[in-house]
């Protein structure tokens, strides 16, 4: 049964809720204080955070710190402020209106725009499930020398193992993907005191360049870590599973649950922010200025941290944040697939079977390239993904801020007026980038030539 509050602005009133099989089965205490109601609300950000560190983020990074230094850390700032305001206006999205960022899609557009909305945001998770898989694979190669194809195989069991978490309830997925990530984040404390960066550098990486208007190998890097930082399919995931929540769907209720919501995903995603300043910071200390300058492969990369950074130890800690990088990301990634295959289509099968779908067109690309190609491809599909993922942000960010900024869909929830115009300010950065991207490779053809 659904209960999507009475606003008007949208064609349907009696849809299943989002996630059914999830949705409101998280208590939330009625009478309780402020850090109780926090535990409660605290899991989704998590979930939204491991997109924001997944192994696309990687081949993204370490080009980026091995060849510019810490020149790009402003952009991943920059990332991280918009994903932080983004994911806050899904979180408001689905606690409003009882429906994911899908679900309102199709409600609003016609039949047409909605299916080509669905077949890019399609294209999207595919983009962001091949890097998942990819890096999974390639950690899996340099942990236990696992041939990638085997591998990206491998990656499937992933269905089985959230299926079987789900039917335990969704906080022990919350508790996976926790720890997953703290995992990530302590392997990366280590690396950065290993590599002892220089700590004026990383200020001065902060403050915002123009270089790369004028250099475009830098400006494909900055578009890929746009891409991998401000996610499309977590736009997606966001606006559902924070309706698993059982908050009251009162007034008041909503709107504590959008201030719990929001404080959880945005500690999060300073987490996420650490994690992949992190991974530059180490590429750039460790590989800029030097004979190794430029690499921009994971697997170069994991070879050479050993030596350059004295520590034995490096590269293994650098495989076992990349493996647990990899499976969080595809638990989260499926997840979302599962959302937009329901929400767009309104399809329901059974759990099982649109999960094997949905990693299905993630692993059969990946073979496909990696066997025709050779495991040495797995790193380019890694940063082209990225790029594919910015070049569809727009396509997810526009309906998002149009949606919150109309009282008659939101209620007295709709965003204010100062958030919507950051919100628009974020989609022009974006669509500018993207533009920019596109001019450059018709004008110079640097995507096939010198910056692929």
């Amino acid at each position: 049964m659904s209960d999507f509050p009475p606003h008007a602005g949208w064609r349907h009133t009696g849809d299943q809720p989002s996630l059914p099989e999830s949705h409101a089965s998280v208590a939330v205490p009625k009478a309780a204080g402020f850090f109780r109601k926090m535990l409660a609300f605290a899991g989704p950000g998590a979930l939204i955070a491991v997109g924001y560190m997944d192994p696309g983020n990687w081949a993204t990074d370490i080009k980026g710190g091995s060849t510019w230094g810490f020149a790009l850390l402003w952009v991943i700032l920059l990332s991280n402020l918009m994903a932080i305001l983004l994911q806050s206006m899904c979180a408001r999205l689905g606690i409003a209106t009882g429906r994911d960022l899908a679900q309102a899609c199709r409600d609003h557009y016609s039949k047409p725009v909605s299916n080509c909305l669905w077949l890019v945001c399609e294209a999207a998770i595919c983009a962001c499930d091949l890097a998942e898989v990819v890096g999974s694979a390639l950690a899996l190669k340099l942990l236990f020398g696992l041939p990638m194809i085997w591998g990206v195989c491998l990656t499937a069991l992933d269905v089985f193992v959230m299926l079987l978490l789900q039917k335990r309830g969704f906080r022990w997925v919350e508790a996976l993907v926790i720890s997953l990530v703290l995992l990530i984040g302590g392997c990366f404390l280590l690396q950065l005191l290993w590599a002892k960066p220089d700590a004026g550098g990383i200020l001065r990486g902060f403050a915002p360049n123009l270089d790369i208007l004028h250099d475009g190998k830098m400006l494909f890097v900055a578009v890929g870590i746009l891409g991998a930082t401000v996610m499309p399919h977590n736009l997606y995931l966001h606006s559902s599973i924070v309706q698993t929540r059982a908050f009251e769907r009162t007034p008041a209720g909503r709107k504590d649950a959008l201030k719990f919501a929001t404080l959880d995903s945005t500690v999060c995603l300073m987490l996420a922010l650490f994690i992949n300043a992190a991974i530059l910071i180490v590429a750039a200390a460790a590989f800029h200025g030097t004979p190794n300058q430029g690499v921009a492969e994971i697997q170069d990369a994991h070879k050479l941290l050993a030596p350059v950074l004295g520590v034995g130890a490096a590269g293994a800690v650098f495989a076992i944040a990349l493996l647990a990088s990899g499976q969080s990301s595809t638990l989260t990634g499926t997840l979302a697939g599962q959302i937009v295959m329901e929400g767009f289509l309104r399809i329901r099968l059974q759990p099982w079977l649109r999960r094997l779908i949905t990693r299905g067109i993630a692993i059969i690309p990946a073979v496909l390239v990696i066997g025709l190609c050779g495991e040495k491809a797995g790193d380019g599909l890694l940063m082209w993904s990225q790029v594919v993922l910015s070049l569809q942000l727009p396509f997810a960010v526009v309906p998002l801020v149009l949606f919150v900024g109309c009282k008659k869909k939101m209620g007295e929830l709709a965003a204010p007026l100062w958030q919507l115009i950051l919100a628009w300010i974020t989609a022009a950065v974006i669509l500018a980038l993207n533009l920019a991207l596109v001019a450059d490779f018709f004008f110079h053809g640097f995507f096939f030539g010198k910056a692929a």
